[in-house]
C-alpha cells in the first residue's frame, strides 16, 4: 500500500498532529494525559528530540519538535505505539488508539517567524475549541506547554525548549520580565481569536511544509533523492510539477521558444504538442496541469491532440 513520505533530517522540525482512531477519544481523564506526557518526556530521552511546544485535546494532540537526529519516524513509532499499550492495558482494550498514519508538517527554523506561527497555532487550541470562558486566561489551560512558558526554568519539564520561540517573539531572556511580556503577548492573541480565527490558519493546516521559498526549494530536492513508487503526498506532486517546469522550459529552450510564445499560438500547435506528449510520457503531471501551463485549452482538447500524434 502506498504511504506517505517522511522526510527526515539533522535539525529539522515538525509540526506533528494525530486524532484518535474513527475521532475517538485518546485521553479518556487526566491520568491518561500525564501518561502522554510522561511518554513523550521517555521518547525525548530515547532520541534527543527537543519540544518547542505541544497541545493535548480529547481526541488529537499537537506538538512541534526538532529532531537532531533525524529520527521523527523511530521516535513517533515509539511513542505512538508504547501510550497505545499504556493505555489499552489500563482502560482494558485492545487495538488500534490513533487513526492512520500521524501528520508531520516540516517547519523553516531560519528564525524568519515561521516556528512562532506555529507554536502560537499549537498554543491557541484551546481558544478556538471553545474550551475557556470568554474572560478567562489561556493560561487556565493545563495540558499544553503554554503554562509551562510562564514557568521558572527550575519548574520546567527539562526537554521543553523555550528559547527559539521567545527568540521569535523579540524576547532574549528567559527571566520574569521576558516571560510576563510573553504572557501580554499570548493573552493578546487569545482575545484576538476570540474575535474570530485568524484566517492565515486555514492555510497552515493545508500546507505539507511552512517557509521561506528557498527553504521549499531544498525540501522538493529531498523529495526528489526520496521518492518511490510506493509514496504519495502534496509534497510529491509539487516536486513532479517542479520537474515538469523543468523540462518545459528545456525543450521551450530546444525550439527557440519563450514562456510568452506559448500564449501566441494557436492551441494545437505542433510544437505544444510535442511538448505535452514528453510530459505524459516522462511525469505524472495531469492533463489540466499540461493544458493550463501550455496554454492549450480545455484539458481534453490537449489529451485529444497528443493522442492524433501519437
Amino acid at each position: 500500500m502506498a504511504r506517505k513520505l517522511r522526510l527526515e533530517y539533522g535539525g529539522a522540525i515538525y509540526h506533528v498532529m494525530n486524532r484518535g482512531d474513527r475521532r475517538e477519544q485518546i485521553f479518556l481523564d487526566d491520568r491518561d494525559r500525564r501518561r502522554f506526557l510522561e511518554t513523550l518526556e521517555e521518547t525525548c530521552g530515547r532520541t534527543g528530540w527537543q519540544v518547542h511546544a505541544y497541545c493535548l485535546m480529547s481526541n488529537h494532540f499537537h506538538f512541534v519538535v526538532e529532531t537532531p537526529r533525524a529520527d521523527l519516524c523511530a521516535g513517533m513509532h515509539w511513542l505512538l505505539g508504547t501510550f497505545t499499550t499504556r493505555f489499552n492495558r489500563r482502560h482494558h482494550l485492545v487495538g488500534h488508539l490513533f487513526s492512520g498514519r500521524y501528520k508531520a508538517q516540516i517547519v523553516d527554523g531560519s528564525g524568519n517567524g515561521y516556528l512562532k506561527t506555529v507554536c502560537d497555532y499549537v498554543h491557541l487550541n484551546p481558544v478556538r475549541a471553545r474550551l475557556l470562558g470568554a474572560n478567562a486566561p489561556l493560561s487556565e489551560y493545563p495540558w499544553s506547554s503554554y503554562p509551562e512558558y510562564l514557568r521558572s526554568p527550575r519548574k520546567r519539564a527539562a526537554w521543553l525548549r523555550v528559547d527559539r520561540l521567545l527568540g521569535e517573539w523579540g524576547i532574549h531572556r528567559d527571566n520574569l520580565a521576558g516571560r510576563r511580556r510573553f504572557e501580554q503577548d499570548m493573552e493578546g492573541r487569545a482575545r484576538q481569536e476570540n474575535q474570530g480565527e485568524d484566517p492565515q490558519w486555514k492555510g497552515l493546516r493545508r500546507a505539507w511544509c511552512l517557509g521561506e521559498k528557498t527553504f521549499r526549494k531544498e525540501l522538493l530536492e529531498l523529495v526528489e533523492l526520496e521518492r518511490t513508487e510506493q509514496h504519495y503526498g502534496a509534497e510529491l506532486i509539487e516536486s513532479m510539477e517542479q520537474e515538469a517546469q523543468r523540462l518545459i522550459a528545456g525543450m521551450l529552450k530546444a525550439a527557440g521558444w519563450t514562456e510568452k510564445d506559448l500564449d501566441q499560438h494557436r492551441k494545437g500547435d505542433r510544437k505544444k504538442v510535442r511538448i505535452a506528449a514528453t510530459l505524459r510520457r516522462q511525469t505524472t503531471v495531469g492533463w489540466k496541469w499540461i493544458a493550463e501551463k501550455l496554454h492549450m485549452g480545455h484539458w481534453r482538447t490537449a489529451a485529444n491532440a497528443v493522442r492524433l500524434h501519437r
